[in-house]
């Protein structure tokens, strides 16, 4: 039984890392139906032990096949994703409740307004448009008059970063890759620490280079501080 419970996690493993992450990052509803098939298939396997384990093991292959094999067509087939993942919906529409397409979607008002708060939205009539996206969320625009004032609406400062901001020591281990990445230097890193009196890298906890260049450290907790 340990065994085949080992071999289940290792085939479902890398099966799942061939079906990529869109079954996390965009869980529509036939993503979310496989998902809880497949690992119903491998908990089946493990488990059950009157389930043959090399017939368990090609139904689990082939139902990732599968899965692989919609999700390409998808991909190359705007018909098959409305299909198989249906399309996005308008709910709300210039500040009016748009009744046929909750129906349609199975959505009464109590969800909706949860969903609009959860936007940290409290007034329908502040919306121009909501939509509700395939994967189960709500997307908001706002009526103009209502909507964040932008930096250029402000005539503010609308230089773009010089970086993504990238952590470069975490739990007091240098990491090179993103160093490399950021086309900075080891040497560059050190003078930023020694400018912050920090003599030694394995006192940082984290370490983050931010959009302007600059270095924001935290210490580990013996020293108890943080350092923007």
């Amino acid at each position: 039984m340990t065994l085949r419970t080992i071999l289940s996690f290792l085939a479902l493993l890398i099966l799942a890392r061939i079906l990529g992450k869109k079954q996390l990052g965009q869980l529509t509803f036939f993503h979310y139906i496989t998902g809880i098939s497949i690992g119903s298939i491998a908990s089946q396997i493990a488990a059950v032990a009157e389930t043959p384990f090399l017939d368990g093991l090609i139904s689990l292959i082939w139902w990732c096949f599968l899965t692989f094999i919609i999700t390409i067509i998808t991909l190359k087939s705007k018909k098959a994703r409305v299909l198989f993942d249906d399309k996005p919906t308008i709910v709300i529409q210039n500040g009016l409740i748009l009744e046929s397409a909750l129906k349609k979607n199975r959505l009464h008002m109590d969800e909706l307004t949860m969903m609009l708060r959860e936007q940290a939205v409290f007034s329908v009539q502040d919306i121009q448009f909501a939509i509700l996206e395939t994967d189960g969320k709500l997307s908001v625009l706002h009526k103009t008059p209502v909507q964040s004032a932008t930096k250029q609406d402000v005539k503010a400062d609308v230089t773009p970063p010089i970086y993504l901001p990238t952590e470069v020591i975490s739990d007091g281990q240098l990491i090179v890759e993103n160093l490399v990445e950021l086309e900075l230097t080891e040497d560059w890193l050190n003078k930023k620490l020694i400018k912050q009196n920090v003599q030694n890298i394995k006192d940082v906890y984290f370490a983050q280079v931010q959009t302007n260049g600059s270095l924001y450290i935290s210490l580990k907790e013996k020293n108890n501080q943080s350092i923007p």
